[in-house]
């Protein structure tokens, strides 16, 4: 760097002064290149770091000053205010006095915001914007920075403003917010920074592997249009076989014009166009039109023509808003995932809301219902834990329904022949059990242990994961026939009573057998134990009495039972017959009619190997599997040209908590870096 370039310096000095991030000194005396930066934000202490490593080392807070340290040469601000970020303002400023008296506001933010306020002649204004988008063409996430010179007069009046705002009873944010936006005008632009935001481990694979098992993936951001656009080539949102529908205008009339345009693309008649695939690339301004009453309906609808959606530029609140918008047109599942404070309003719209916990803070894993370290873990809760823990619940629901009517079904056939005189065929004490003891263990098996698939080829195949979400496992019809199918039918009430009972027990037991695809020895243990507990309840009932003062009239009863060849002969067949309409329903259905889950489960048996399975299944079930590895990656221009007086929307990453009860400000207000901290040991 050349020494007097006043620009330069200027730029460097900005971000070493305007942040919130706090250096920690374990030893006061310790070398000051050994600093420990925290922030907030990633992105921040990256600004902060960038700025040490060319030589303007942010060295010291204390409660009102900030010192940095330039060519060996300490430099020290006053620090006057801080006004911080929000989702709304999408900058930040800091009010400092340097060592000569001179009062500046420091400002770094979106394009967007910044642009809105510099002088008429500011300069590097095009040169600025040029280098942004070659930035956002490359992926990165920009912000500018900017500076106002301040007169001390104007500066103690709008500090009184200030002050006499920020202790408002009602609506203290607002009052604040709007004498901030009087004192950041004017602004002189010194130039913009670009930061890279490196993908997770196998991103592209795991949104490949979601678009394979039929779930929609909207990615909602706050980066800018291109760098948004060139984040979906390189997860896979976007190919080169895709068209862009892109709706990006500020003003109604212009947003208006360019969703009419878009529904006219994706409803034209011809060939060509019907074998193509959308994808629909939204920014905050225009999506602000969009969600009006309006224009719901139509925008709605012109994303479900879209394979994919990409809204870019967006505030928190508009992140919340389209998931609302999906839950209040449809009946599907929302799962909304993010890493950040941002993030939040999302995950809690969202029906199932997951958090990332990361760099950026655990405000998204804290409001989460589910919280995982990174977004590849995402393939094994959805594909693999999700899949079974469907299955399970399906099939513990309708075994419920079946094992409930077929005991009380056979109250009602004997009510119809007692003349429903309130005589009950079965023990009380044997009824009481049923649930408890005797058909207990079978359903928990089910919904502990079963698995209609292994973990690896669940992964492998995620395309299976659609048959979950066509709920033919659990619908209407299923559900009658284990109503129907429990329609339990078959000299002493009681024997009759404990015959049928025994049948009973044994048939649910079996059918819990049939339902099993994953045998373990606890699945043994449920459906072998469970009969085996009702014959030794049995036993010992039959002889309690006169011991204990318990049924007198089950004395015997063992006895009774076994000593009857009715009672064993209907053992065999009750069961049998009740489970014959089961068995070759499920034999036909299998010979003649294999879902694809089905095929897997039975290579799966016969040891075949997973790549054999992509060889046997159709090529267009596989072709959402494919990962596009050897792709060239290839930057995105946005479709309109940008202008200096309309310049594009560029991202950058806040992490602070808005509004919160302890502010940034009165952290680092209360901060003293030349103190020594307790070492923890």
């Amino acid at each position: 760097m050349a020494e007097g370039d006043r620009d330069v310096d200027w730029f460097f000095t900005i971000l070493a002064v305007c942040h919130t991030v706090i250096p920690e000194y374990v030893d006061v005396d310790i070398d000051r290149d050994d600093i420990r930066y925290q922030a907030t934000s990633p992105d921040e202490r990256a600004l902060v770091m960038a700025a040490k490593s060319l030589g303007y080392v942010f060295c010291e807070r204390e409660p009102d000053s900030v010192t940095i340290c330039v060519n060996g040469k300490k430099h020290q601000f006053k620090l006057l205010h801080v006004i911080e970020f929000t989702s709304d303002r999408k900058r930040m400023s800091v009010i400092v006095e340097d060592e000569n008296g001179k009062i500046f506001l420091m400002v770094k933010g979106a394009d967007t915001v910044i642009y809105e306020r510099l002088v008429e002649d500011a300069l590097f204004k095009e040169e600025t914007l040029n280098h942004m988008d070659e930035f956002a063409k490359i992926g990165l996430r920009t912000l500018c920075i900017a500076f106002r010179r301040l007169d001390r007069a104007y500066y103690e009046k709008w500090a009184k403003r200030y002050y006499q705002r920020s202790i408002a009873v009602a609506n203290r944010a607002e009052l604040v917010d709007e004498v901030c936006e009087e004192i950041e005008q004017s602004l002189q632009l010194v130039g913009a920074t670009a930061i890279e935001d490196k993908l997770q481990d196998d991103v592209p694979q795991t949104i490949a592997n979601m678009l394979a098992a039929g779930i929609s993936v909207w990615l909602l951001t706050g980066d800018k249009q291109e760098t948004a656009v060139n984040i979906g080539f390189s997860c896979q949102l976007i190919t080169s076989g895709h068209i862009q529908l892109v709706i990006n205008a500020s003003d109604m009339n212009r947003v208006e014009e360019q969703l009419n345009h878009c529904i006219t693309e994706v409803t034209k008649p011809t060939e060509a166009i019907s074998r193509r695939e959308f994808v629909l690339i939204v920014t905050g301004k225009a999506l602000e039109k969009l969600l009006t009453a309006k224009h719901q309906k139509s925008f709605f609808e012109l994303t479900q023509a879209s394979s994919s959606v990409i809204c870019c530029r967006v505030s928190p609140w508009q992140k919340a808003e389209m998931v609302r918008l999906v839950r209040a047109f449809t009946n599907d599942i929302t799962l909304a995932i993010g890493d950040g404070a941002n993030d939040v309003g999302m995950i809690q719209a969202a029906h199932i809301g997951i958090g990332i916990y990361g760099v950026e803070g655990r405000q998204a894993a804290c409001s989460s219902d589910y919280a995982i370290a990174q977004f590849r873990f995402l393939n094994k809760l959805i594909l693999v834990h999700g899949a079974w823990s469907f299955n399970r619940i399906t099939k513990v629901i309708l075994y419920s329904f079946y094992k409930n009517i077929c005991l009380y079904v056979i109250q009602f056939w004997f009510g119809m022949v007692s003349g429903f005189s309130g005589q009950i065929i079965f023990d009380r004490w044997s009824m009481a059990l049923y649930n408890v003891a005797f058909s207990a263990a079978p359903p928990l098996a089910l919904g502990l242990f079963e698995r209609n698939m292994s973990a690896k080829n669940c992964l492998r195949l995620p395309v299976l994961y659609k048959e979950t979400q066509r709920t033919t496992m659990f619908d209407k019809v299923v559900n009658t026939s284990y109503v129907v199918y429990g329609n339990g039918q078959i000299s002493s009430y009681l024997v009759l009573g404990n015959t049928v009972y025994t049948c009973a027990v044994l048939t649910v037991c079996l059918k819990a057998g049939l339902e099993h695809t994953a045998w373990t020895l606890f699945s043994h243990f449920a459906i072998w134990g469970s009969m085996a507990l009702w014959f030794l309840f049995l036993i010992v009932y039959s002889h309690l009495y006169p011991t204990f003062p318990i049924g007198p009239e089950m004395v015997a009863m063992d006895t009774a039972c076994f000593r009857s060849a009715v009672f064993w002969l209907l053992l065999i067949v009750v069961p049998v017959i009740a489970l014959t309409r089961d068995f070759v329903w499920k034999v036909l259905r299998r010979t003649y009619s294999l879902t694809m889950r089905e095929q897997v489960m039975i290579f799966e048996q016969n040891g075949v190997e997973p790549e054999r399975f992509l060889q046997l299944f159709k090529p267009h079930i596989t072709r959402g599997l494919r990962l596009f590895r050897h792709r060239p990656f290839v930057p995105v221009t946005s479709t309109e040209a940008t202008t200096i007086g309309q310049p594009g929307d560029h991202g950058y990453a806040f992490s602070q908590e808005e509004y919160g009860r302890v502010t940034q400000t009165d952290i680092v207000r209360a901060y003293h870096s030349t103190e020594a901290k307790p070492t923890g040991d």
